[in-house]
């Protein structure tokens, strides 16, 4: 098992025949200290100094670079075609404190039972994309 501090580079140079993937899910980005396998059975032991990026160079060994890759995951789509329409549906998802995206005349949230329920109460019409899913970052209130 490799041990890894940091990441390498935020890309790899090397062509896709070079690159070894590492796939985890979004909430191991979040992570500083998780195991994961590359596709080639190689192992890995995280202990971070910094979060990893989708892409990321992690580890190079006989002219191949370990890249980690975020599997894609299920969200609602919801589209907002007025800017009051994504006034009130970014309204109503922050009070769920979801995390969401914000995509060209859409919002994307956390595929979630409070989500469900908020969609079918209002009647918005939605989607259930599978995309890759990188939320905002939370904002603590400042004075």
């Amino acid at each position: 098992m490799h041990l890894i501090l940091r990441k390498l580079a935020e890309t790899s140079l090397r062509s896709p025949d070079g690159q070894i993937v590492l796939s985890a899910e979004r909430r191991q980005f979040l992570k500083r200290r998780w195991r994961g396998s590359a596709e080639d059975g190689t192992e890995f032991g995280f202990d971070l100094e910094d979060r990893l990026t989708d892409g990321c160079v992690i580890f190079q060994q006989n002219g191949c670079d370990y890249v980690v890759r975020q599997l894609p995951e299920t969200v609602y789509q919801i589209l907002c075609g007025t800017p009051d329409q994504a006034a009130l549906v970014g309204w109503k998802v922050g009070n769920l404190h979801l995390p969401a995206q914000i995509v060209e005349g859409a919002i994307w949230v956390l595929h979630d039972e409070a989500m469900a329920q908020l969609l079918e109460r209002e009647g918005w019409e939605y989607s259930e994309p599978e995309v890759l899913f990188t939320p905002m970052k939370a904002m603590a209130h400042t004075p």
